[in-house]
């Protein structure tokens, strides 16, 4: 293959190669820029094979490294995609957003398509981003981190598993991980969590309704036993209790035979089941919600607001923690930071 002459740009250098500094950064921009152009000029069309390793490197004159090094860069923007021993082909036009986001999320309801949107609309003048979900699957959570790590500049990821997760996580180099909603620990490196403190959020959030929670005579948590983050909202509650001596019990369902006028409950179910079985309760025992017993929900959806005129609510701000993720990745910066609960007062208390 005869090889077109390497294109010159009149163009000052990006911010990216001005930060980088270094010639080894430039050359390997260079043999992305003369792949992008051969592309534009359709010497190059889509499913066509690029130049040889050996060709490119006589062509631009630099060393098998900082061929590698700019290939894969194409390849994390998705213009290229290599093939097991037959070499890079053309995967589409070039694409001039600096990012190639791959967003992992454990699934899709009310509060993570608030992450998704608020993180989509942040980046999407900067990035692609393609959404895949594990569903609390840990084999398909390694699949996906495993099959794509050659494919993104970054990945924006939430977990919630049982399994090796941060071993499958540490796989990710550090500078493109970013960890959304539950802070694992054992990873490697300096790399950007934005985290729920589920343990801090409880205590805190009741302290602030202490004035409401005065009338009942003892706090009920209801914990489900498959509740990825029970053991830390449930060290919060019986601190918060102990703390305020105030009586209480922890359940894991909604029974009937266990429940009490002038209980007050807590509830984190992931389909809010509890909170019907509570309202259904007080509505056969003939109790007022908000007088009789108490009801305090996580996590804050239109439904609460108006069901049952109002429940009360801990929610954590997701559009926030997506547009944090977001600012992240455009600043290039590691962040660590906790998105902390707010208290949503309504009628349920």
């Amino acid at each position: 293959m005869s090889l077109p002459p390497i294109p010159v740009h009149d163009s000052k250098p990006t911010e990216t190669d001005a930060r980088a500094g270094s010639a080894h950064r430039m050359k390997y921009l260079q043999l992305a820029e003369y792949i992008n152009a051969l592309i534009e000029s359709n010497e190059l069309r889509i499913n066509d094979r690029l130049p040889s390793l050996n060709q490119l490197m006589e062509k631009l004159k630099i060393s098998k490294e900082t061929t590698l090094k700019g290939l894969n860069y194409l390849s994390e923007k998705g213009i290229i995609e290599a093939e097991y021993r037959k070499g890079y082909y053309v995967k589409k036009k070039a694409q001039y957003h600096p990012y190639r986001i791959c967003l992992i999320l454990d699934k899709m309801n009310v509060l993570r398509d608030r992450v998704y949107q608020s993180f989509l609309d942040a980046v999407k003048e900067h990035a692609d981003v393609d959404v895949y979900f594990h569903n609390h699957n840990f084999k398909v959570f390694e699949k996906l981190v495993d099959e794509n790590l050659g494919s993104y500049t970054h990945f924006v990821v939430t977990t919630f598993l049982h399994g090796h997760t941060a071993e499958v996580l540490n796989r990710i180099p550090a500078q493109k991980r970013v960890i959304l909603d539950y802070r694992e620990e054992g990873l490697k490196g300096e790399y950007t969590c934005i985290y729920q403190d589920y343990q801090t959020d409880i205590f805190e959030s009741l302290g602030k309704l202490m004035p409401q929670l005065e009338k009942y005579s003892r706090l009920v948590l209801i914990s489900p036993l498959e509740a990825f983050h029970a053991g830390e909202v449930i060290k919060g509650f019986e601190h918060f209790c102990k703390t305020e001596q105030k009586k209480y019990k922890i359940y894991h369902t909604v029974n009937e035979s266990l429940c009490k006028k002038g209980d007050a409950y807590v509830t984190f179910s992931r389909y809010d089941q509890d909170d019907v079985a509570v309202i259904k309760l007080a509505r056969k025992q003939g109790w007022k919600l908000g007088k009789d017993i108490g009801l305090i929900s996580y996590n804050d959806t239109a439904v609460k607001e108006v069901l049952e005129d109002g429940i009360t609510v801990i929610s954590t701000d997701f559009n926030k923690m997506g547009e944090e993720a977001a600012k992240a990745i455009l600043a290039r910066e590691v962040v660590t930071m906790r998105d902390p609960a707010k208290v949503i007062l309504r009628n349920s208390l």
